[in-house]
């Protein structure tokens, strides 16, 4: 048996999905659907058909609006999005950064903030506690977050398989397809590997018939039950945003998927990692290299997709720069005993501003979103100022 881990990611930044109802109504209606077909025809094939799911805290905070449900309405009804995606026998929610930061990049203090704010608003929408496994922004990943992801209790992350390197002896089929371990200052992660090629075709469009050959063919080797993993965006490209009921991702390939993991003596069929996990383990230890998962002419090497230029460079090196202003500021407000509302007001109103700077869309289109980077710093840096100099920098 062949055990295929389908994961998509889902992210909008602030604001973006508004902005498009009203600029480019019909994209923000494609995204919307895109997303509403996810659990619609996953209830289909309850207990077969399985997908894991990112969402950003971005994202998580514009559907879970009501004044966005009210707006859309008619379009998606985005309560009842979120309601079904609480369904265990079919989703399986990954924890991620709130405002999609390539964690990599930004400062460490801010990671912890990131991962515990989502934390917050997945926990009271899904109705749980606990995620089992973490999806890094982008695939970001450095070793640095195994012991952050060690210590909010995630059992596994995702990275992508450009990066991974063998620590104990394995063949290429076992360094790809089988959970490893990997361990950073005294911590320790499963890491599930994702298969670039594979994912490449999930978020162009394939052919169920071409991706059961395929499948078959790059695990033929393995004498141990193997976990394949394919990662994609699942609202973008016209694979996902394909509206026509028969076509497309959802409407194509995924009843024609369906139907041959129904049969009994099927070769492969869509699992949770999680039970993966509970049933065959890890094994083996890996080393992850820093880097990202390929975008358009990127490879994800060196993060150039978000560091390639003098704008982006100039912007983190900013990025840096405030983040330091404003944990000096909040240790100094700690030290001081602070008890001023006002004061810690303008402190959370700095982070936040921060974080939403590092969101990885603002990196991401060359110079085209960098302003937008700087104007929340801007606006963080206004709080900061705003404060007595004593519990400034």
């Amino acid at each position: 048996m062949i055990h295929h881990a389908v994961m998509l990611n889902l992210h909008q930044p602030a604001g973006n999905l508004e902005h498009l109802l009203e600029q480019q109504p019909w994209e923000a209606k494609e995204i919307l659907f895109a997303m509403d077909r996810i659990a619609r025809t996953l209830w289909l094939y309850e207990g077969l058909g399985k997908v894991h799911l990112s969402l950003s805290g971005t994202l998580l905070e514009t559907l879970s609006s009501p004044d966005f449900q009210a707006r859309v309405y008619g379009i998606v009804d985005t309560g009842a999005l979120l309601w079904h995606l609480q369904n265990k026998k079919i989703v399986s929610i990954l924890g991620t950064g709130y405002y999609h930061p390539v964690l990599a990049l930004i400062p460490p203090a801010d990671r912890e903030e990131h991962l515990k704010r989502w934390l917050g608003i997945a926990r009271h929408l899904f109705w749980r506690r606990h995620f089992d496994g973490f999806w890094p922004p982008e695939m970001g990943f450095t070793m640095e977050l195994i012991p952050l992801l060690k210590a909010l209790g995630y059992r596994y992350v995702m990275v992508d398989s450009e990066h991974v390197e063998p620590v104990t002896a394995m063949d290429w089929h076992e360094l790809r397809y089988r959970p490893h371990v990997a361990r950073h200052q005294g911590e320790e992660i499963i890491v599930v590997v994702r298969d670039r090629s594979l994912s490449d075709a999930q978020e162009s469009g394939m052919e169920f018939s071409w991706f059961l050959q395929e499948i078959e063919e790059r695990t033929r080797h393995c004498d141990f039950e193997p976990l394949v993993l394919t990662a994609t965006d699942g609202d973008n490209g016209g694979w996902f945003r394909n509206t026509d009921q028969g076509g497309g991702f959802w409407g194509e390939f995924w009843p024609e998927y369906m139907s041959h993991s129904a049969q009994e003596h099927a070769h492969v069929r869509p699992c949770f990692i999680s039970d993966y996990l509970d049933r065959h383990g890890a094994r083996g230890e890996v080393k992850v290299g820093d880097g990202a998962w390929n975008t358009g002419r990127h490879d994800g090497h060196g993060f150039t997709q978000w560091t390639g230029s003098t704008s982006q460079r100039l912007a983190l090196e900013r990025i840096r720069e405030t983040s330091e202003a404003i944990h000096n500021a909040r240790w100094a407000a700690g030290e001081s005993h602070c008890s001023d509302a006002g004061e810690w007001a303008l402190l959370e109103d700095a982070m936040w501003h921060l974080l939403r700077a590092e969101t990885s869309c603002n990196l991401y289109w060359g110079d085209a979103w960098v302003p937008r980077c700087h104007a929340d710093i801007d606006l963080a840096w206004g709080a900061l100022n705003r404060l007595p100099p004593s519990n400034r920098n």
